[in-house]
């Protein structure tokens, strides 16, 4: 019996070397994944962005206008932004905002998310 304790104890030792340990990543984010936009609105009006990863209003900036690939387009200005959680942007459009549509795009440290179409009526 105690030929089999020490032998299992052995066999405990050598899993849990195995086992991989926990380290601590510094700097590394996910990228973002937009959801759902709300329905068109106008300027003035309310745009509710819904995603994964969105991060907050210090690190993160919502762009509109911008080609499919991300690139251009209009960033809405911090004053626009009525709350920001990593699930969910509520912005107010401003009223230098493009019309029509376009890509959305939420960028959170560096990292682009997916884009989605959107248009601000006229």
């Amino acid at each position: 019996m105690v030929r089999v304790f020490f032998a299992s104890l052995l066999f405990a030792g050598a899993l849990a070397s195995c086992a991989p340990r926990e380290q601590a990543v510094v700097g590394v984010t996910v990228t973002p994944v937009l959801v759902k936009l709300s329905e068109p609105a106008a300027r003035g009006g309310t745009l509710t962005i819904q995603g994964r990863y969105l991060g907050g209003p210090q690190t993160g900036r919502v762009r509109l206008g911008a080609s499919e690939t991300g690139e251009g387009g209009y960033l809405f200005p911090a004053a626009s932004v009525r709350s920001w959680t990593d699930s969910e942007i509520v912005l107010t459009i401003p009223s230098d905002a493009p019309t029509g549509g376009s890509w959305l795009f939420v960028e959170v440290a560096g990292k682009r998310s997916t884009g989605l179409p959107y248009s601000v009526r006229p």
